[in-house]
């Protein structure tokens, strides 16, 4: 079984898919020695980790970012390719076959153009784009698991009739997981999942479902996006306020569990 086969089946489990998304090689391995089964990149959390915003990298750098984290575990490892790289059919092509030469199990591909006077590519053009990106993830073979992304609710479209529509369109050009981020009634969620035949992913969010509640409603997939590396960065802002502003040590506490937790999934 290739490691797509083996991401994919993971979304037919008793219970939902978690997945979390490592920012660096060592968070990477934090989660796969925490027992979690598959791993995704998050394209915010590695944007932090060079001091920069979402959407500020290009295709090269997440390319090798995605390469980086493959190697740090046996893992199947999904890629956040944000809209492909381009807004032409060929070019989310090309940055599928990128994908899959870098030995990713798995890659999404969203539907926002990058551009705020104008955020969702036109539903056609939506399509065509997923098309390509399925016929370079497929080919003869499942070579990539290719999830469809339905960006509405991220950028001030919380069109629900919308966004189920584009998810069909994404199903039928070939997309094998669905993804509305930004979705967090479970009403909502729930006829997002009857709508469509394949698996759906849900991304945790404040307030929104619970895992067993998600579970309950059919959802297939649960990320986190960035959620766990900002997390971390709060720590540290938690942490350098304590010693400036009071100048005690209660951060330490919480870095020995830091440190145990390295030291056990670090070892060689």
């Amino acid at each position: 079984m290739t490691k797509a086969q083996r991401f994919l089946s993971l979304h037919s489990g008793p219970s939902p898919l978690l997945l979390p998304n490592p920012w660096d090689p060592g968070s990477a391995r934090l989660f796969a020695w925490l027992g979690f089964d598959a791993l995704a990149t998050t394209s915010s959390g590695f944007a932090a980790t060079q001091g920069r915003l979402d959407g500020a990298l290009d295709r090269d750098e997440v390319m090798g970012h995605a390469a980086a984290i493959v190697a740090a575990t046996d893992l199947p490892v999904s890629a956040d390719l944000e809209n492909g790289f381009g807004d032409g059919p060929e070019a989310v092509a090309e940055t599928v076959r990128l994908a899959l030469d870098a030995g990713l199990a798995g890659c999404s591909i969203e539907d926002f153009t990058g551009r705020p006077d104008d955020p969702i590519y036109d539903i056609s053009l939506a399509e065509e784009r997923m098309a390509a990106a399925a016929e370079a993830a497929h080919g003869a073979d499942l070579g990539l698991v290719l999830t469809g992304r339905a960006e509405n609710y991220l950028h001030g479209h919380p069109d629900l009739h919308d966004t189920i529509t584009r998810l069909l369109a994404y199903e039928r050009a070939g997309a094998d997981v669905l993804y509305a981020p930004g979705l967090t009634s479970l009403d909502d969620i729930s006829q997002v999942v009857t709508s469509v035949s394949r698996p759906v992913n849900v991304l945790a969010r404040p307030g929104g479902p619970t895992v067993s509640e998600l579970a309950g409603a059919g959802v297939a997939r649960i990320s986190v996006g960035g959620g766990l590396c900002f997390a971390a960065l709060g720590a540290v802002v938690e942490a350098a306020r304590e010693l400036q502003e009071h100048g005690t040590y209660g951060f330490l506490e919480r870095a020995g569990v830091g440190v145990k937790a390295a030291r056990a999934a670090f070892a060689p």
